[in-house]
């Protein structure tokens, strides 16, 4: 199948109303996420069955009922993650005759597995399989690792944020999640200390997280060499749709170009404020968030206020599930 170039991307869509779909990371986890909606949509029961099987244990009771603290366990929050994801989007499916191809899929972090499993790019059993290896080996290289989110840093003084991190240890920007809201990542004396002179710079806060894991950062070199391999052995497929590339937001439309994005995003970093602003350049008026939690509708209304973004998981719903308007 021919893949379009990044230089011509097609406007997928229908009419004039261009979407995307998105998906969440990890963080975005709840005991009883995809529950109600397992019960209501024979495609969405279908999907927490196939994730089971893949995994040889039923990761969907984990999700419905917990306990919390397995769930937030990372070779578990990711899986039950991608599940519930690529749940919503089955039971999407199933009220239309068709799915549309969106303009754009994209994924915040471990969302990018949910994303390349939505564009036929990677099956769900190897998704589910996949995103539980790759908690494996990240936890294997925490290597003393820390984060810390960083609030109301001003855009002109992260670069001199990042070289006070450097100075300190291995350092780097893991997040830039919307103006305003960064996440840094690295060696724990240079992540603490560079949360220190984050508010000498004129942050509003700076909270070192609870995590032993340097997400998007250079620690993450073993995981990402030990990914390599097993990505080595995975079918993959060109997407239905480009995805953008969580580092710089480039278009992936070939299937070794996303191959090699799940072993390069683990040592680098996301920028979803970036991804956002190419999205609504191509035109991307609506934004759709696939999976448990609203996180990523929060983060888009503060980057593009004009765009339109919705979650399909609905509180208020029986189901909590909200049918997006895709026309």
């Amino acid at each position: 199948m021919h893949s379009p170039s990044a230089n011509a991307l097609p406007c997928y869509g229908l009419g004039a109303v261009f979407f995307a779909f998105v998906f969440p990371g990890q963080g975005s986890q709840y005991v009883g996420m995809g529950q109600a909606l397992a019960a209501s949509s024979r495609a969405a029961h279908a999907v927490w069955q196939m994730a089971d099987e893949a995994l040889g244990e039923a990761i969907s009771n984990l999700a419905f009922t917990g306990p919390e603290d397995a769930l937030n366990l990372t070779v578990n929050s990711q899986p039950a993650i991608l599940a519930c994801s690529i749940a919503y989007l089955r039971a999407i499916d199933e009220q239309l005759d068709s799915l549309p191809a969106p303009t754009f899929y994209a994924g915040h972090s471990m969302g990018q597995y949910s994303a390349m499993v939505a564009a036929g790019v990677i099956s769900l059993a190897d998704g589910v399989r996949l995103v539980r290896e790759r908690g494996k080996q990240m936890q294997a290289s925490a290597q003393d690792g820390s984060m810390a989110a960083v609030i109301g840093l001003p855009e002109d003084q992260l670069n001199a944020l990042e070289t006070a991190g450097q100075q300190l240890g291995v350092f780097t920007i893991a997040n830039r999640n919307s103006p305003g809201q960064i996440v840094v990542s690295g060696e724990r004396a240079a992540v603490e200390g560079a949360a220190e002179k984050a508010k000498e710079l004129g942050a509003k806060r700076a909270i070192v997280l609870p995590v032993s894991v340097a997400a998007h950062s250079p620690l993450m070199a073993n995981a990402a060499n030990a990914m390599r391999d097993v990505l080595a052995s995975v079918q993959f497929n060109d997407p239905a749709a480009p995805l953008l590339a969580n580092a710089d937001a480039r278009p992936l439309t070939t299937a070794e170009e996303c191959r090699a994005e799940l072993v390069e995003h683990l040592t680098r970093g996301v920028d979803w404020v970036k991804a956002v602003e190419v999205m609504s350049a191509r035109g991307v008026s609506r934004f759709v968030e696939v999976g448990p939690g609203k996180v990523l509708t929060g983060l888009i209304k503060r980057i593009n206020p004009e765009s339109e973004s919705v979650a399909v998981d609905e509180q208020s719903a029986t189901d909590r599930f909200a049918m997006p308007d895709l026309t």
